[in-house]
């Protein structure tokens, strides 16, 4: 942006240049300060001052990103805030617009909190198969947690209610300061060491993240990891989240959700044995209808012995009638049968006269036509003979007609086949003669 210098502008276009050159010029950034000034306004914004030993600046959270803050800043208190540089036009004020607010120092914690965060993920301590199941019912339950602790209250509340008759066991340790993370260590292997319990759970109340600290210490992750004893972790509200939740084979999201998990409830225990029981009573009733049910089929089945023989006597006298007529009327049925060819026999008696003669006739007849049959083979005989005699090539020769071959035996028609000086085979009706060939003659 350009300016000429003789250019005259109003206030509001100064405040309109200096606004696009703060904020095109400076990105959304982290900055930290002492709270001062604070003024939280009827409408859930807030505005105050945030400074140093040597400066401050004007600072404003609107209320649809303040309200997810689970702390709100007092005056003194040392904070960091994510913000954009703006310009607040009207009155000509430079000032933060926050999008994000954290108790200084916090950065380091969530920095170390996700370095160890992602160490123990890369090692599997996370992995969903290394965690364990909870048993049904435990025998035992132990309890991790500062016996000043009030989620500790409500653990035991929750368990008596849903299963007073269950033991407890606690396992005292702080859950906060100095040293505690060791401690919480200690008290977890301790249980797994004394193995008086089935299942072990670590919990305190909510807090802020360096209230929570010890949860997310590496010696509390590997104690829980090494742990034979499964661990349900109960520790802070539902939007608290440490490294020993993603370590332990269970996260619950409060203490109090964290007793309800380990063991059920004793008047729903109670309605699932009666529905259970109800279900098996019915199951048991229809079985036995259906048995009473096979018992009448098979007593309706069921034959006295003596019954069944008179039965089996009625049966087989039955069967010989049966045999005895069957037979019976197959005999006079081969008896009518055999009456039926007898008289087809004697209606059909041969006139032995009449047959000879008919004999005779057929011999008569049959010589005629033998002698007829060879009288005409004869006489076609007699002219295929004559008729042969005509072309027998001796009968030609003997009109005076010769056969002519040459040196390889063939039959010469025609002079022009043959050279002079060829030597030729010359057959007669009687006898034959060699000739050469001295002349030619063409007709």
């Amino acid at each position: 942006m350009s300016f000429d210098k003789n250019q005259v502008l109003s206030v509001r276009e100064l405040n309109l240049a200096a606004k696009r050159l703060i904020e095109g010029g400076l990105p959304l950034l982290w900055v930290r300060g002492e709270v001062s000034n604070f003024v939280s306004a009827a409408s859930g914004h807030w505005y105050f001052s945030l400074k140093d030993e040597a400066a401050q600046v004007r600072c404003v959270m609107f209320r649809h990103k303040s309200q997810y803050l689970d702390f709100k800043p007092g005056n003194g208190m040392q904070i960091e805030v994510l913000a954009l540089a703006t310009l607040y036009e009207a009155r000509g004020d430079f000032q933060l617009t926050l999008e994000k607010m954290r108790p200084a120092g916090l950065g380091a914690l969530y920095e170390a909190f996700e370095r160890l965060k992602s160490k123990l993920e890369g090692e599997g301590l996370f992995d969903a198969e290394r965690k364990r199941d909870l048993p049904l019912l435990p025998r035992q339950i132990g309890i991790v947690t500062s016996p000043q602790a009030a989620a500790l209250r409500d653990v035991l509340r929750t368990l008596a209610n849903r299963m007073p008759g269950v033991p407890v066991v606690l396992y005292p340790t702080p859950v906060q300061g100095e040293g505690a993370a060791q401690k919480i260590a200690q008290a977890i292997r301790a249980a797994n060491e004394r193995a008086e319990c089935d299942v072990l759970i670590m919990c305190r109340g909510g807090g802020s993240i360096e209230d929570l600290w010890a949860f997310n210490e590496e010696v509390v992750a590997r104690a829980i990891a090494a742990s034979h004893l499964p661990v349900v972790s109960g520790v802070g509200h539902e939007t608290d989240f440490t490294i020993a939740d993603f370590v332990a084979d269970l996260r619950a999201a409060t203490p109090t959700a964290a007793a309800q998990a380990v063991v059920p409830d004793r008047q729903e225990l109670r309605q699932r044995f009666a529905q259970q029981h109800q279900r098996l009573a019915r199951a048991i009733s229809r079985a036995f209808e259906q048995r009473m049910q096979q018992m009448d089929f098979m007593q309706r089945r069921l034959v006295h012995p003596a019954q069944r023989i008179q039965q089996q006597a009625e049966r087989l006298t039955a069967l010989q009638q049966r045999l005895r007529l069957s037979y019976s009327n197959a005999a006079q049925q081969r008896q009518w049968r055999s009456d039926a060819l007898a008289q087809r026999v004697r209606g059909l008696r041969p006139n032995v006269a009449r047959l000879q003669e008919q004999q005779a006739n057929q011999a008569r007849r049959l010589n005629a036509a033998m002698h007829l049959t060879l009288d005409k083979h004869d006489a076609r005989l007699t002219a295929l003979q004559q008729h042969l005699q005509h072309l027998d090539p001796q009968q030609v020769l003997a009109r005076g007609y010769s056969l002519v071959r040459d040196a390889q035996g063939n039959i010469v028609v025609n002079s022009e086949r043959v050279a002079l000086g060829e030597k030729l085979d010359i057959t007669f009706a009687q006898g034959g003669v060699g000739a050469v060939v001295q002349e030619k003659k063409l007709l």
